[in-house]
């Protein structure tokens, strides 16, 4: 939603970027080069895991965007949990008219979840839940005008 926020900002940015994928709307797999690219949510289950290396050997600067990407932040707390017992709670529990785990539609849950970082190498940090607009802003901006944002004053964790 920061991305969206940033309104009439957006058009600032419109001219000097192409926009090339987006998991929203986009069906094609991930382009071979991407200069940016704002990764959002940590690495849960194998599929993400897959996801993020490609996404990394393919991009030049990779922004983690969010405390989920940045720390983990809210779906690490399932980490207490292991993924088994975890499936198990959800899909078989005692209200479930037909319960069953849908072993071939739902990815399989890595043992934790974990920060992107943990998992490649993040070019720059952008923290908040959700990031602020106006931070966002600034970092795309820096990246397009070929600069590394420098956050040390603008945000911090949780913020």
């Amino acid at each position: 939603m920061s991305f969206l926020d940033m309104d009439h900002r957006l058009l600032e940015l419109a001219d000097l970027i192409e926009l090339v994928h987006s998991p929203l709307v986009d069906h094609k797999g991930f382009p071979p080069e991407v200069d940016v690219t704002l990764v959002e949510g940590a690495v849960s289950s194998d599929e993400d895991y897959e996801k993020i290396l490609k996404v990394r050997a393919r991009t030049k600067i990779l922004v983690a965007m969010g405390d989920c990407a940045v720390s983990a932040n809210v779906p690490a707390m399932r980490n207490r949990f292991a993924p088994q017992a975890l499936g198990e709670a959800i899909y078989l529990a005692p209200t479930m008219a037909r319960p069953q785990v849908p072993h071939d539609a739902v990815p399989r849950l890595l043992p934790r979840v974990r920060p992107v970082h943990e998992v490649v190498k993040v070019d720059v940090f952008v923290p908040g839940c959700p990031p602020s607009n106006d931070t966002l802003f600034y970092v795309l901006s820096e990246l397009v005008h070929g600069r590394m944002p420098d956050l040390s004053d603008k945000t911090r964790f949780g913020a």
